[in-house]
């Protein structure tokens, strides 16, 4: 469940205690109930049921049922919180409602009767809350993985794109004559993207490690296509191991900064793949040439829309004039 609540999740809220409130009031109007009873019994209600959803909706369902699946914990935590929040509305009922306190019911009774009181608090409005948050999130799911789809068809597409394999095969042609050594490692470096790609072609993720490799070999042709146009930085401050990232998201950033900035020729554009806990973070200066090469689609956009499935992180963005960062976010799987 989403923690965060939006605009219609206040007003779904609001307007069911508006509607119970004023069923309440009804009933007390027709059972001639004191206004003492009005102004304590009814903001107890309200109170006693936001609490409740709160703690479930909020804290012990998203904790104990969906990342620790600690089923004994949420149950007894559970009790305790019904107990707790039903007794107290129970009590401030019985108070308010002028009763011999002789007649209070005994320990065992009232563990019954607390609880009982706080499930009634709290099951039609987390009822209400969790099936509306379950439709958006069914929603949301199906729309980004129609989204998903489209990316990993333009990835695709990117991956083998005549114009890639064109500059390639161009390189290598200049290359076998005026450095044969090269072109053997250019094309060993080919054949190993190439086998990559075919590999992870429906893997939503991958290993951190396994991806830093292919961006080794990725950042070889650029290198070797554009000399010291670029420059490139890889800090591993961190172990790789057990960390994943969406497959292809390295290569995405990587296109992006050969894209989007070009060498004067006397200053390189250069670019740092830091890896911190939590992060990879790619970061190059800016160039005042502006480029006029089209996006292949597999930038920023469709990494963020990758992101929306397999992360509660977001893809972070910081630009100035003179350095352009990319935070996202290192994937650890649960088992």
């Amino acid at each position: 469940m989403n923690t965060k609540l939006n605009k219609s999740d206040y007003i779904l809220l609001s307007v069911f205690f508006g509607v119970s409130t004023l069923l309440q009031i009804r009933e007390y109007v027709r059972n001639e109930n004191d206004l003492i009873e009005y102004l304590v019994d009814i903001p107890a209600t309200i109170i006693v049921s936001i609490c409740l959803v709160f703690i479930f909706g909020f804290w012990l369902i998203p904790n104990y049922i969906v990342k620790k699946r600690n089923y004994f914990k949420f149950v007894i935590y559970g009790l305790l919180a019904l107990f707790i929040f039903g007794f107290i509305e129970f009590a401030l009922g019985f108070w308010s409602g002028s009763n011999n306190w002789n007649k209070f019911p005994t320990f065992d009774d009232l563990i019954f009767k607390a609880i009982d009181f706080g499930a009634e608090s709290l099951g039609f409005p987390l009822g209400l809350l969790l099936t509306k948050k379950f439709y958006e999130g069914r929603n949301l799911l199906i729309s980004i993985e129609k989204q998903q789809k489209e990316n990993e068809l333009k990835l695709l597409r990117s991956q083998i794109d005549p114009h890639f394999l064109f500059n390639n095969l161009n390189t290598l042609d200049s290359l076998i004559d005026s450095n044969p050594e090269t072109a053997k490692e250019y094309i060993n470096r080919l054949s190993l993207i190439y086998r990559y790609l075919i590999q992870t072609k429906d893997a939503e993720v991958m290993e951190l490690s396994n991806e830093i490799e292919f961006a080794k070999n990725y950042i070889f042709l650029i290198k070797t296509r554009f000399g010291n146009d670029y420059e490139f930085t890889i800090k591993e401050n961190v172990s790789l191991q057990d960390k994943f990232v969406p497959t292809g998201a390295i290569q995405s950033l990587l296109e992006n900064v050969v894209k989007h900035n070009k060498s004067d020729g006397k200053h390189p554009i250069n670019s740092t793949i830091k890896i911190n806990e939590g992060w990879l973070i790619i970061t190059n200066n800016t160039s005042a040439i502006k480029t006029k090469r089209d996006s292949l689609g597999t930038g920023l956009e469709n990494l963020k829309a990758r992101y929306k499935l397999l992360s509660d992180e977001k893809v972070q963005v910081n630009s100035t004039g003179t350095k352009f960062e990319v935070f996202i976010p290192i994937i650890t799987l649960s088992e």
